[in-house]
């Protein structure tokens, strides 16, 4: 982590939006005296069930947390172990294998880590599943989408064979931009839909799994088991009601302005940007350099100018080249296409 202060930054999770005294005024901007402590985790209940167009809804501390919990209850009302997903799936790269250390499930993984899922990857699992799990959009893969007509293939296909559908709908907030559908319609494919509360929308942490009324019910008892089931939570569910109001109607324009620098650093070509265009607010940016020593060159550009342009490099199979992730947000709207462009250039010419 760096020492410097970040002044600008297109690292959506940089802390120049993030810092409590801000965060908080716009919590309790919601709320007056005689709130209850209860009140802001039910509204916020609430308000994503409708959303999403499920019976019900329930409050996480977090995503980990409660796509565990949806898998496993899956599982045990179908019988069956195997679940199955894209070999990027953060359940398997990012949580320690929890789905087996603690719920005793196994992953089978679908398709080429770097290409989206397709039916056949799916079809060729064999193994009878209890769920099968899309990531909408891809991270990994620069928030690429599959098209709606194949997504419908592919849950249809999961569908037939006895097994649950289940949304890893982190940034689910982004692909709607692309699908261009209500949130309900999309959700609609899949029995259970995880959304996260501080990713796009900035909260503080947490998450929300909706489903029907008797999944929510099973989930709940397993969120008290794993030590979920917080009392006081409230401060969580005002921090992602004040983006669900703020920042969610922001999202065509992010993606607007994701497509205007995408296609600047292609159009320049020192530099390229992944999916070309983007299809969500996400997209990749592509380095002809190494990966230390573009980190070396964010940093001596963050010690110079107070600019961040990541959270993390990315290697790569060609140890000459590395990534970075851009997920526009309020952040990265302060830049101009030509300025990402100019500062690509300055961060290369640093490596040399």
């Amino acid at each position: 982590m760096s020492s410097h202060p970040v002044r600008r930054s297109l690292f959506l999770h940089a802390p120049i939006r993030r810092r409590p005294r801000a965060m908080l005024e716009q919590m309790l901007a919601l709320v007056d005296d005689d709130t209850p402590p209860q009140g802001p985790v039910e509204t916020l209940e609430r308000r994503l069930a409708d959303l999403l167009g499920k019976e019900s809804a329930l409050f996480f501390p977090t995503g980990t947390m409660a796509q565990q919990v949806a898998l496993r209850v899956h599982a045990d009302r179908r019988g069956r172990r195997a679940f199955a997903a894209h070999p990027h799936s953060h359940l398997d790269v990012w949580e320690e294998q929890g789905y087996n250390a603690v719920h005793g499930l196994w992953f089978r993984r679908a398709g080429d880590p770097y290409e989206l899922m397709t039916a056949q990857d799916l079809a060729s699992v064999g193994e009878p599943l209890a769920a099968a799990v899309w990531e909408l959009p891809q991270r990994d893969l620069g928030g690429l989408l599959p098209q709606w007509d194949d997504l419908c293939e592919q849950v249809a296909l999961v569908r037939a064979t006895g097994a649950a559908t289940h949304l890893d709908g982190a940034r689910l907030w982004e692909a709607q931009t692309y699908y261009r559908r209500p949130f309900a319609e999309i959700a609609a494919l899949f029995d259970s839909v995880y959304v996260s509360l501080y990713k796009s929308l900035q909260g503080v942490r947490g998450a929300v799994l909706a489903a029907d009324a008797a999944t929510v019910a099973a989930a709940r008892v397993w969120r008290q088991r794993l030590g979920g089931g917080i009392p006081d939570a409230w401060p969580l569910a005002l921090a992602a009601l004040a983006g669900l109001d703020t920042l969610l109607p922001r999202m065509p324009a992010y993606r607007d302005h994701a497509i205007a620098i995408a296609s600047a650093v292609n159009a320049d070509g020192l530099a390229r940007a992944h999916p070309n265009p983007p299809q969500t607010p996400m997209f990749h940016i592509h380095l002809p350099a190494p990966r230390r020593a573009v980190e070396q060159a964010g940093e001596s550009l963050l010690a110079e100018h107070g600019i961040q342009l990541w959270g993390r490099v990315r290697s790569g199979p060609d140890p000459d080249r590395c990534s970075f992730e851009v997920t526009i947000g309020e952040n990265a709207m302060e830049f101009t296409p030509d300025e990402v462009v100019a500062l690509l250039h300055d961060l290369l010419a640093r490596t040399s």
